[in-house]
């Protein structure tokens, strides 16, 4: 990608993509606006571009990254003395930035809210799936047709959303919002009762959101202490006939455990992630009628990327202009975001 502004007194800037991704993230319309607030260097810069990553850094005041920038290291922003902000045209940045970002005092935002709106509403649409439990409804469609009694929906559907994250909040906020009166709880353990109140959901401890949930939907950071969270003897207390949603990071899930609830037919699952990612071939959750395995296409796909190209922009124009970042992440908050 090639993109030059005529004033010399604009800062320099670099974009640093998987070029298959560039045209989409940053279409032509996107680029002239920030050909107007940035100098961008002549050339795009791949995944797989080695050592000349760190040289088009030379001269770079902010770098626009997305999904195949290397990581930025120490020895990298070495390379890289003018470097004063990154904004990052995707999610997470946790594989981006070292501690080195921080210590330079190098701004970094991230688009993560823009691509939250595509999670929220696959979410939705899988719970509106796992109260009905559609995938056994399938399963048994060419046997024998359910009567009324053995039918279920969403009305007084109850929803235990794991996790206050960005995305979970949304999740909540669109639960209250639907006529169908569900019963929504919470589990995180940096949300006070009162804070759950206010967003719409009662917070309890996760072993009784898994006892009391028909549905069990996860939105919380991979970190070392969710890591296996819902491993066996959580998942051992979902009801039966209960599912299991997870758009946030596969590890969060005993993939073991989850395995045998499956395999026994008594819970569903649908696994946007799994671990590992993807499962080998001929593995079980691959197979079972009561299982949906996507790959990893929750977030912003398509059409939709330009989404993070949007916000990445608009981040741009509030660094050139002084303001805060609407995007902004701290070296505070980064172990609790996803």
């Amino acid at each position: 990608m090639t993109v030059r502004a005529t004033r010399s007194a604009l800062p320099e800037a670099v974009c640093v993509m998987d070029p298959a991704v560039a045209d989409h993230v940053l279409p032509p319309e996107l680029r002239a606006r920030l050909a107007s607030l940035v100098r961008l260097a002549p050339d795009q810069v791949g995944s797989g571009a080695g050592a000349a990553f760190p040289d088009a850094l030379a001269d770079a005041e902010v770098l626009i990254s997305g999904w195949g920038c290397p990581r930025l290291t120490p020895e990298v922003l070495a390379r890289a003395p003018r470097l004063r902000a990154v904004v990052h045209a995707a999610g997470t940045v946790k594989s981006l930035v070292s501690d080195a970002v921080w210590e330079r005092g190098i701004v970094v935002s991230s688009a993560a809210d823009a691509n939250a709106g595509p999670v929220v509403s696959y979410t939705l649409a899988l719970v509106t799936l796992a109260a009905r439990r559609t995938l056994t409804m399938a399963a048994g469609y060419s046997a024998e047709w359910p009567d009324f009694a053995g039918r279920s929906g969403a009305d007084g559907l109850t929803v235990g959303i794991i996790g206050a994250s960005r995305i979970g909040r949304r999740v909540i906020a669109e639960l209250v919002r639907s006529d169908a009166g569900h019963q929504i709880l919470l589990s995180d353990p940096y949300v006070t009762d009162e804070e759950a109140r206010r967003l719409g959901a009662q917070r309890v401890e996760l072993a009784e959101l898994c006892r009391r949930s028909r549905v069990v939907s996860v939105h919380a950071p991979l970190l070392p202490e969710t890591t296996g969270l819902l491993d066996a003897e959580m998942l051992a207390l979902v009801p039966d006939g209960g599912v299991l949603i997870n758009t946030a990071r596969g590890a969060i899930v005993d993939t073991e455990a989850l395995t045998r609830e499956c395999s026994s037919g008594r819970l569903e699952a649908y696994l946007d992630v799994t671990d590992p990612e993807p499962l080998p071939s001929g593995h079980p959750l691959l197979s079972l009628p009561n299982v949906l395995i996507t790959p990893h296409i929750a977030g912003a796909q398509g059409s939709e990327v330009a989404r993070l190209g949007r916000y990445a922009v608009a981040e741009v124009e509030r660094w050139v202009a002084g303001e805060p970042l609407q995007g902004e992440v701290t070296r505070e908050a980064l172990p609790r975001l996803a």
